[in-house]
């Protein structure tokens, strides 16, 4: 029993170099297909070249690993054991990020295990999916920030009912002795519509007199926003 435990254990997987730079090229292959996935559904400032390149590295890195370990028991738990310290506390900008880091490392494995069909057929299927949904963005949110005369206070909130209704949420109000700040959040799409008047809802509110500043801040969970 001891032998047979010992065997398991210490067995060595030792692999010919055409095998071993076949698994590499084919983890190198399927990365680029991740890189230009990331390069589509990645636009703007939220685009990251270094983070990219790494996916890529990662890719081949993750295959490496798994080459090595081959069928060794004992190689593999020391593996796991060594990685465990290993603390990544970089912030992710987009939660997509997320994705392709876990679908960098599903095929490495993949083609360091040697099994191509599930890496290819896999990671078609998830390029397709990011094609498709990565352009995908949540709706914009938009902060409208009013700070005025405090006497004016009904008619700002009179004007911003009068055009967006209910649509438009009072989320903060702060007042002082003389002055008044409303934070209204609504949709995007509501900022340029026009009023019964023909005028914006810039033009109408500093129509009322007594208005300090009025700022509009786009609210977005990626960065390019």
């Amino acid at each position: 029993m001891k032998e047979e435990l010992f065997e398991m254990f210490g067995r060595e997987s030792s692999l010919p170099a055409e095998i071993i730079f076949s698994r590499l090229l084919g983890a190198s292959v399927i990365a680029c297909f991740i890189f230009l996935s990331y390069r589509i559904s990645h636009e703007g400032s939220i685009y990251s070249k270094k983070f990219n390149v790494s996916l890529v590295v990662l890719t081949v890195v993750t295959a490496t690993v798994m080459i090595v370990i081959g069928n060794n028991l004992a190689m593999s738990l020391g593996m796991v054991g060594a990685l465990s310290i290993v603390r990544f506390r970089t912030a992710v900008k987009d939660v997509r990020d997320t994705v392709y880091i876990f679908w960098t490392i599903v095929t490495g494995i993949c083609c360091g295990a040697g099994d191509y069909l599930v890496a290819a057929a896999g990671s078609a299927f998830v390029f397709t999916l990011l094609l498709l949904f990565g352009k995908i963005k949540n709706d914009s949110r938009v902060l409208m920030i009013i700070r005025g005369a405090r006497a004016n206070e009904e008619k700002v909130q009179a004007l911003i009912f009068q055009y967006y209704s209910a649509r438009a949420t009072l989320r903060v109000k702060n007042t002082t002795e003389t002055s008044v700040e409303f934070i209204y959040e609504l949709n995007r799409k509501l900022i340029g519509q026009q009023g019964k008047t023909g005028k914006s809802i810039t033009d109408e509110i500093y129509a009322i007199g007594g208005i300090e500043y009025f700022n509009i801040v786009t609210q977005n969970e990626d960065i390019s926003s």
